[in-house]
């Protein structure tokens, strides 16, 4: 499993004006093959950090899926609404059992 975690730095009306092109990329990223997840939110504490939290099977679709037209149309959205910073942090995991408290 490809885990992805992001952090966007970016003021409020920027994500404002991002938010039609957020849904539209979480909708069809989520219908890829290989997705298990692909959601965005913003910090309760921070609301100009946005998170984008992925997993995906394998690096082979997480490649696929940076080659789809809705990231390229993602991609242009974000560069006429840029953001002050992006962090992306990439692991390679497996899922274990939660452990009882």
């Amino acid at each position: 499993m490809i885990v992805i975690n992001a952090i966007i730095t970016a003021n409020e009306d920027t994500i404002a004006a991002m938010t039609d092109a957020i849904i539209k990329m979480e909708q069809a990223s989520q219908a890829e093959d290989g997705c298990h997840e692909y959601c965005f939110s913003v910090e309760i504490g921070n609301p100009n950090k946005m998170r984008i939290t992925e997993c995906w099977e394998t690096r082979e679709a997480l490649a696929a899926h940076f080659a789809t037209p809705h990231m390229a149309e993602f991609q242009a959205a974000m560069a006429a609404n840029p953001s002050e910073g992006t962090e992306v942090r990439c692991y390679e995991a497996s899922q274990i059992d939660f452990p009882p408290f």
